[in-house]
């Protein structure tokens, strides 16, 4: 029942990542930029401090009061993430929500479970499973497979892509992705899918400041369900760091910084979807750290959250036409791509039970 509970909780948070960036599509006559920092300032800062002062308490103090250590490692991979965060806008921006998330969260999916085994390599640690220990069990792998089929999945939706590049005319395109561009949103991708896996190591160098918390709900009676969101708060804090930098350098750059105050456009309005999108964005690993507790965050949890995200957001890019005037073939391709990715989780799932 437990795990059922766990695989429940990660697929609402994948139904919230999966539709987040449905809102920013309301917000009108304001730069990328503008737009991202502003639902970003709600994802990364607000929502995140609500959530741990309702559902942690004395949460300011368990960050006050974990080694430097924790603290450092925690907010360096939030910061590492924020870059990933960062690209991943752009994926949406240049592929689209079908084929930019399919391909950002496979390499996520695959390279999320691989990082901490990594570190564990080089700081051994009791009961955690490092990169050698993966390679001489069973389930490691099964693990492992799972990440070459994520990989040969991402390679097929990566076809798809190119295909639907060749058939679609300019103004078909524009009418599903405006800005649809395959290299640009490939790069961009890969690179937000890498950097998006330091979250899942973010987790695991704040698992001391979740035991903390832990501990004190254990011995109020209350819920452990929320242990992670006092984690969540400084990883984010680090992804803040790195996307309010650029966001604010590229409002330099295009002087698109008028657009936060310019009576012209439609303020109220996007002012209210940016803050929607922001906060749909973190009920994820809200969603996502009450999966975690349930199932651990091993690699399987993992995989489960990103493949979660990876159904949601075709069906989402499906419904806004994103294939639409695609031949068969290729959509059948994108299908197949998608299929594959989703066969890598089944494997995760396997190695769960090895």
């Amino acid at each position: 029942m437990q795990a059922l509970l766990g695989v429940i909780f990660h697929f609402i948070g994948g139904f919230a990542s999966g539709s987040f960036y449905l809102p920013y599509k309301k917000v009108k006559e304001w730069n990328w930029e503008s737009y991202w920092l502003a639902g970003g300032i709600f994802s990364w800062l607000i929502v995140p401090l609500i959530a741990a002062a309702i559902t942690v308490p004395g949460f300011i103090e368990i960050i006050s009061n974990a080694d430097s250590s924790t603290l450092f490692y925690t907010y360096l991979m939030g910061l590492l993430w924020g870059i990933g965060g960062l690209t991943f806008g752009l994926s949406m921006r240049y592929l689209g929500m079908s084929l930019g998330m399919s391909v950002a969260l496979g390499f996520c999916s695959a390279f999320g479970a691989l990082v901490p085994s990594f570190y564990y390599d080089v700081y051994p640690e009791a009961e955690k499973i490092s990169f050698t220990d993966m390679l001489q069990s069973n389930s490691g792998l099964v693990v492992l497979l799972s990440v070459v089929v994520c990989l040969i999945g991402i390679a097929v939706c990566g076809k798809a892509g190119m295909r639907k590049e060749k058939e679609l005319s300019a103004e078909q395109k524009a009418e599903g992705v405006k800005e649809f561009n395959l290299a640009k949103g490939l790069i961009v991708a890969t690179v937000s899918g890498i950097l998006s896996a330091c979250f899942s190591f973010g987790i695991e160098a704040g698992k001391p400041m979740a035991d903390v918390a832990k501990a004190a709900a254990e011995q109020t009676g209350s819920s452990t369900l929320f242990v992670n969101n006092v984690v969540f708060v400084v990883i984010l804090l680090g992804g803040l760091t790195t996307n309010f930098i650029w966001c604010v350098i590229l409002n330099i750059r295009n002087k698109s910084y008028s657009n936060y105050t310019d009576s012209k456009t439609p303020l109220l309005n996007n002012y209210v979807f940016a803050a929607i999108a922001g906060t749909t964005w973190f009920l994820q690993f809200f969603f996502y750290g009450m999966g975690e507790t349930k199932l651990g965050n091993g690699a399987s949890s993992w995989i489960l959250h990103m493949a979660s995200i990876i159904i949601v957001s075709n069906l989402w890019g499906i419904k806004f036409n994103e294939w639409k005037g695609v031949s068969k073939q290729t959509f059948n391709r994108l299908l197949l791509g998608v299929g594959i990715i989703l066969l890598s989780v089944v494997l995760g799932g396997i190695a769960k039970l090895l």
